[in-house]
C-alpha cells in the first residue's frame, strides 16, 4: 500500500502545482490582456484545442510513452503557456493556448489510467474490492489538488497587493463598471492603476517554477507501471480509441435524452466561463482592481469544493431533482442582482457572497449533472462523458468567444436564456426517464460519480 500510496501522492502534488499557477493565471487573462480581447481569445482557443485533442491525442500518447511520460509530457504544454504570457501578444498567447490545449486531454486521461492501474493492482495483491481501492484513491487526489484554486489565487493578490501606488477610482469611472459596461479596450482606464511589469514578471516568475516543480516532482519520483499491468490498459485504450471513439461519441447523439441534456451541460461551459471571464474583469477588476480578483476567486473555490463534497453525500436524501432546483434558484437570483447592481468599493461584502453563491450553484452543476450522465448511460459510459466533455467545453468556447464583442448585460441575458432551456430539456429528461421507469427512485445509484465529478474543470 505505501508504494501505491506514495504514487498517489506524487501525482496529486504535482498535479496541485501545476493548476496553482494555471488556475490563477485563467482568472487574470481577461483583466491581464484585455487589448482586442487578446486574454478571452486565447482561453477560446485553448479550450477549442481541448475539444480536439480529447478526441484523438489521449489514447495515441498513452499508448507510445506510457502514464508516467504522457503526465510529464502534458505538463510541459502548461508551463508554456505561463511562458507565453511573459510577452503576451496574438504571437505568443495563441500559439501556447493551443500547446496546452492539445495537452490537457492527455493529461487527465494519463492521471484517471495510472490510478486506475495503481488501484487495481493493489486491491489485486490485498484482495480487496478494485472499485472502492480505485475511489480511495481519487478522493485523496481530489482532496489535494481541489485546493490549487485557493493556492493560485492567493498568490496573484498576495503579489498585486504589493503594488506601490494606490489610485482611488472616480464615481465617472465606476459608472463604467458592471452589466452596463462601457467596452473599453483596456482593462483599467477605469480604475485603479494597472500592477507594474516587474509584479507581473514576479507572478508569471513564481507560476512557470510552480509546473516546472511538477514536473520535475513526476519525472523524478513518480514510478512507472510496470509492463506487465500497462499492457492491458493499453489494449483497451488501443481498441476503444481513435476512431471508434470518436465515431461512438456522435453515435451516442442518436440517444434523445444525450441530445436533451446539452443545454445543461452547455450551460456548465456557460457560467464557469463569464465567472472566470466577465465577472473579474466587470466587477472586480473594474471596481476595486486587479488584486482583488484572487481573493474573490478563492472564495468561489472555497465554497465549490465544500458543496462538492457536501452535495455528492446529500444526494442520495434529498434526490438529484431538488438540488437542480436549488442550483436554477441561486443561479438566477446572481444573475438578476448582476443585472441591477452598481458595484461600489463600498459595498465590499458583495464581491464576495456573489462568488460564493455561484459556487454553490457550480458544486451541483459539476457533481449532479456527472452522476446524472453515470445513471443515464451506465451501459455507454465513455460515449456519454466523451458527449459531456464536448458540450461543456463548447461552452467554454462560445462563453469567452463573445466575451468581448458583447456588453456584460447581454451576456447576462444569454446566460440566463441557457439556464432556462437547460431546465426545460432536464425536466424532459426527467420525464422520459419517470415514463419509462415507473417508480424507480431517482436519487439512488451513486457509483463511480465522485471520481468524475471534478473532471470538468478540467
Amino acid at each position: 500500500m505505501e508504494r501505491n500510496l506514495k504514487n498517489v501522492l506524487v501525482i496529486s502534488f504535482g498535479f496541485l502545482l501545476l493548476f496553482t499557477a494555471y488556475g490563477g493565471l485563467q482568472n487574470l487573462q481577461s483583466s491581464l490582456h484585455s487589448e482586442e480581447g487578446l486574454g478571452v481569445a486565447s482561453l477560446s482557443v485553448l479550450y477549442a484545442a481541448l475539444i480536439l485533442s480529447s478526441m484523438f491525442l489521449p489514447p495515441i500518447l498513452i499508448k507510445k510513452l506510457g502514464c508516467k511520460w504522457t503526465i510529464a509530457g502534458s505538463m510541459c504544454c502548461y508551463i508554456a503557456f505561463s511562458l507565453g504570457n511573459f510577452y503576451a501578444s496574438w504571437y505568443t498567447l495563441i500559439p501556447t493556448s493551443v500547446i496546452l490545449g492539445l495537452g490537457g486531454a492527455p493529461l487527465w486521461s494519463a492521471k484517471c489510467t495510472y490510478l486506475t492501474i495503481a488501484g487495481n493492482s493493489y486491491a489485486e495483491k490485498a484482495e480487496k474490492n478494485g472499485k472502492d481501492i480505485i475511489n480511495q484513491y481519487f478522493g485523496v487526489f481530489f482532496l489535494i489538488f481541489q485546493s490549487s484554486g485557493i493556492w493560485g489565487n492567493l498568490i496573484s493578490s498576495l503579489i498585486f497587493s504589493q503594488a506601490s501606488t494606490k489610485v482611488e477610482i472616480s464615481e465617472e469611472n465606476l459608472a463604467c463598471c458592471g452589466a452596463y459596461d462601457c467596452m473599453t479596450d483596456t482593462t483599467n482606464t477605469t480604475g485603479p492603476a494597472e500592477p507594474s511589469n516587474s509584479l507581473i514578471y514576479t507572478l508569471l516568475g513564481t507560476y512557470t517554477a510552480s509546473g516546472v516543480l511538477a514536473v520535475l516532482l513526476i519525472a523524478i519520483f513518480l514510478d512507472e507501471i510496470k509492463s506487465d499491468q500497462a499492457e492491458t490498459e493499453k489494449e483497451i485504450l488501443e481498441t476503444s480509441s481513435f476512431w471508434s471513439t470518436f465515431l461512438a461519441t456522435f453515435q451516442h447523439l442518436k440517444d434523445k435524452r444525450q441530445c436533451l441534456l446539452i443545454p445543461l451541460t452547455m450551460y456548465s461551459g456557460f457560467e464557469q466561463g463569464f465567472l472566470s471571464g466577465d465577472y473579474t474583469k466587470a466587477y472586480v477588476t473594474c471596481a476595486l482592481g486587479i488584486h482583488y480578483v484572487g481573493y474573490v476567486m478563492i472564495c468561489f473555490s472555497a465554497v465549490n469544493s465544500l458543496c462538492s463534497l457536501l452535495f455528492g453525500k446529500i444526494s442520495q436524501f434529498t434526490g438529484r431533482k431538488l438540488l437542480f432546483a436549488l442550483a436554477t434558484v441561486t443561479n438566477t437570483t446572481c444573475i438578476i442582482t448582476l443585472l441591477l447592481w452598481k458595484p461600489h468599493p463600498k459595498q465590499l461584502a458583495v464581491f464576495f457572497i456573489l462568488p460564493a453563491l455561484w459556487g454553490l450553484s457550480d458544486a451541483i452543476w459539476q457533481t449532479q449533472t456527472n452522476g446524472l450522465y453515470g445513471i443515464l448511460f451506465e451501459k455507454h459510459k465513455e460515449a456519454a462523458f466523451a458527449n459531456y466533455r464536448l458540450w461543456e467545453s463548447f461552452g467554454f468556447v462560445i462563453a469567452f468567444g463573445y466575451s468581448t464583442k458583447l456588453q456584460v448585460y447581454i451576456k447576462l441575458y444569454i446566460l440566463l436564456s441557457v439556464l432556462v432551456l437547460s431546465m426545460v430539456t432536464y425536466g424532459a429528461v426527467e420525464y422520459l426517464e419517470a415514463k419509462s421507469s415507473p417508480g424507480t427512485p431517482t436519487a439512488t445509484k451513486k457509483e463511480n460519480v465522485e471520481p468524475l465529478t471534478q473532471e470538468a474543470h478540467m
